[in-house]
């Protein structure tokens, strides 16, 4: 288990990350980005965005240390006849070494040389990025949408199709090197969760959730890690109600921590261009105790019980829809009153990919839940159960779980393990 001390060595340099994250880029270019777009049927693809109003996967395919568009950028990739890809830039700003330079600003302006640039390959189907379903795939702006359709015309606009997939497809992918590094990445956060839950952290009858929440946004950025949320800490406890997800909830909820308390977190972060995001409980012993009450672990063994049952139900090209549907029902049939709602991982953190559930749509989610799993993809494996606790005269909790988890070669695994048993304060 990472220690929490020794989190900062494991930092690198930023300009050691500039490097790392290039080299991921090149052969993301080189390996996969021919496949995808064979897989997906697509003869080019168009990625095009302006300065600050970026496409939502551009910023994936620019190197280290761009920081955004840069005026005007738009990238082509055409599938040639060998199976590559061949890629151009037709931008002010080049990136040698990942893009060649298909424009000569003194000579044509950009979409006059995207127009001669078509017409020269003559593709089948082009990919731009629209989608009624994924954010992921609507990056176009509708002025850069219409500025295309003048240039190239209505001929080679009815060649054009949503690329809503390859967006989905090129951000979900999850390369060798980045499986290899990713449970790395995932133990940082496990150890800050565990200093956070110490008495280094915290005093009972005197720290407050948000005096936590605020240590683990500060100790994210001292670190060099972005978080991507506001963490949270929240209580439950005999005299705290059980967490309301949708806010219906009036009561003022108590702040300070007091022994007897069970804690629970949500936090994530972006490293090396990688998101994490888990949620763990804690138990604060109250005088003379050394563990949480049995009901509480009985019910924290309820909730990993779940995850097994997730985890089982994760399969290859089934959808996510699917994938909700067998674990809610194996839930029912094992008496458990569970609620899930998992999300794909990766480039962000509520990422591209199946949706497993929201928490306020436990039949499905059209569309998005649709999608179905691949290879080599990345979740954030989010659910909760509820059960009653005898020593807290029956009073119902939920124990609300998140644990990152990988599907690589047809198979679930934990990218560094889950949470089994109570961190004590």
């Amino acid at each position: 288990m990472l220690q929490f001390h020794s989190l900062k060595n494991k930092i690198l340099p930023l300009r050691q990350q500039a490097t790392v994250r290039n080299e991921w880029l090149k052969a993301r270019l080189d390996s996969f980005l021919p496949h995808l777009m064979s897989r997906e049927g697509f003869d080019m693809w168009l990625i095009i965005a302006q300065e600050y109003n970026e496409d939502p996967v551009i910023m994936t395919f620019l190197r280290e240390p761009e920081m955004s568009a840069r005026r005007r950028t738009i990238l082509v990739f055409t599938r040639q006849e060998d199976g590559s890809v061949e890629r151009l830039t037709l931008s002010r700003y080049g990136q040698p070494g990942f893009y060649e330079s298909g424009w000569n600003p003194d000579e044509e302006s950009q979409y006059e040389c995207l127009a001669r640039t078509i017409q020269a390959r003559n593709p089948a189907k082009i990919g731009i990025n629209f989608s009624p379903t994924f954010a992921f795939g609507d990056g176009l702006s509708w002025q850069e949408y219409s500025q295309l359709t003048d240039a190239i015309g209505p001929e080679w606009m009815a060649k054009t199709a949503s690329a809503e997939r390859l967006c989905v497809g090129w951000l979900e992918h999850r390369t060798e090197i980045e499986r290899l590094v990713y449970p790395d990445i995932i133990a940082m956060g496990h150890a800050i969760i565990a200093e956070a839950y110490s008495r280094n952290v915290i005093t009972p009858g005197i720290t407050t959730t948000d005096d936590v929440v605020w240590w683990m946004r500060q100790t994210m950025h001292d670190l060099g890690l972005r978080a991507w949320f506001q963490p949270s800490i929240s209580i439950q406890a005999p005299d705290q109600s059980v967490f309301d997800p949708s806010g219906n909830n009036t009561a003022v909820p108590r702040t300070t921590i007091r022994p007897g308390d069970l804690l629970h977190c949500d936090m994530g972060f972006i490293y090396l261009g990688l998101a994490t995001d888990q949620q763990q409980h804690a138990y604060v012993l109250r005088p003379g105790e050394t563990n949480a009450p049995d009901g509480l672990k009985a019910a924290l063994t309820t909730g990993n019980r779940l995850q097994d049952i997730h985890m089982a139900a994760m399969g290859a090209e089934l959808t996510g829809n699917e994938v909700l549907h067998q674990t809610l029902s194996q839930a029912q049939t094992e008496g458990i009153n569970a609620t899930v709602y998992s999300h794909p991982l990766g480039y962000h953190g509520h990422a591209a990919g199946p949706t497993i559930g929201l928490w306020d749509q436990q039949g499905g989610v059209p569309g998005r839940g649709d999608y179905p799993i691949f290879d080599n993809t990345a979740y954030s494996i989010e659910l909760n159960i509820q059960q009653s606790i005898p020593e807290w005269d029956n009073q119902n909790i939920r124990i609300m779980l998140e644990e990152d988890a990988g599907f690589f070669k047809g198979e679930m695994r934990w990218l560094n393990g889950r949470q089994t048993q109570f961190h004590l304060v």
